[in-house]
């Protein structure tokens, strides 16, 4: 699977998780709402500050988000 296509569907089930909204998750890393979106939706990638602002986020690790590991904990 591509990078768009797992970050998207991790970022929805990180988010339901959490019982979050999207809102509330763009607010959280200072961001407008239809920004975040475009993450869920697949449209955009974020950058590289935004990107590891949604790991610290969710608590999980960069590789985790873009789908090169299964391990959603960081390693310290």
């Amino acid at each position: 699977m591509e990078i768009r296509g797992t970050l998207k569907d991790r970022l929805r089930s990180l988010r339901a998780e959490r019982g979050e909204t999207q809102a509330q998750i763009a607010q959280d890393l200072g961001i407008s709402f239809q920004h975040y979106q475009k993450f869920e939706y697949g449209t955009n990638l974020p950058n590289l500050e935004n990107f590891i602002a949604l790991a610290d986020h969710f608590g999980v690790s960069l590789d985790y988000l873009a789908g090169r590991s299964e391990e959603k904990e960081p390693r310290p």
